[in-house]
Parts: C-alpha cells; structure tokens; sequence
C-alpha cells in the first residue's frame, strides 16, 4: 500500500513544500503593505459609523438626565395642582355651602319683611280706629259737656229722635245774645 520512495523524492518534496511556503509568507507580507496602505472605504463607513454612535449615546446619555430632570419637576407640578385643585374644591364647597345660607337668610329676611309689613298694616289701622274711637269719645264727652252745662237741649219729638229746629236755633239765639 504503501509506496516505496527513495529518500531523494522525499527529501525534494519537503524541499519544494518549504520553499512553497516561505514564498507564501513573503508574498503575503508585501501584499498586507499594499492592503495596508490602501484601505478599505467600508473601515472608514465602519469607523464613522462607530464615532456617530458613541455620539448619539453621549447625547441619549444627556437627554435622559434631562427626561428624569423634567419628570421630576413634572411630578412636583403635579402635586403642586393637585393640592391646588383640593384647596379650591374645599373653597367651593365653603362658597356653595355660603350660597346656600345667603339664600337661606334672604328666604327669612323676605318673610320677615312680609311679616312686618303686615304688622306695621295692622298697626296703623288699629291707630286709625283708636284715632277714630277717640275722636267719638271725644265728640261723646263734649256733647255730654254741653247738655251737663245746658247748652244742648234735646227734645225727644213723638216721632223719635228727630231734632226740633226750632229749640236749637233757640239755644243759638240763646247763646249769640249772651256772647
């Protein structure tokens, strides 16, 4: 199975093997010089593109802060309005609550007017009867004044309470010729 080779064929084939390879290793250290010295346009792209991105991570890194910051002052703004908003719903209801006692006090004050109105009604026109007694009790104490002194002198008619004429213009007479 095996073929039987002379040393000599072996010793060249090692040879030509090692001196393919140390061909290979100087032709690949002048062409990395040549890749080296012209580079690739997509390293470039690559190397931009890893620039751009730490950017943006410094700028998202900023941006964040300042998303927590105005989160925060947010979140103070939003207490702030919601103590705000119970401090004037508290003041509504103390203004509902004044409103309807205002109402409530307006509702008495006009039953109290009525009330007094009707008083004060009353009054006057139990005034004007008591003015209107007292000028008959009056009117009564003077006639009776007058028929005591005998300046009054009634007499009674058959027919009733009729007046005589003549007897009053007599007590007229009576009285002028003694004035």
């Amino acid at each position: 199975m095996f073929v039987d080779l002379s040393l000599n064929s072996i010793l060249m084939m090692a040879g030509a093997f090692l001196i393919g390879w140390i061909l290979s290793a100087i032709s690949s250290r002048f062409s990395a010089k040549n890749r080296a010295s012209e580079r690739d346009p997509r390293d470039d792209r690559i190397r931009s593109l890893e620039a751009e991105l730490r950017v943006a991570q410094t700028k998202n890194d900023k941006i964040t802060a300042q998303v927590e910051q105005l989160e925060g002052a947010l979140k103070d703004a939003n207490e702030g309005v919601e103590k705000r908003d119970s401090v004037i719903t508290h003041q509504q209801s103390r203004l509902d609550g004044a409103q309807s006692d205002l109402k409530d006090s307006v509702m008495k004050t006009r039953e109290l007017r009525v009330e007094l109105t009707e008083r004060a009604t009353e009054n006057v026109k139990s005034e004007a009867k008591q003015r209107e007694l007292q000028t008959e009790l009056e009117v009564v104490q003077a006639s009776t004044d007058l028929l005591a002194t005998g300046v009054l002198d009634y007499s009674l008619t058959p027919e009733g309470d009729e007046f005589d004429d003549r007897k009053v213009n007599k007590g007229k007479d009576s009285r002028r010729a003694t004035n």
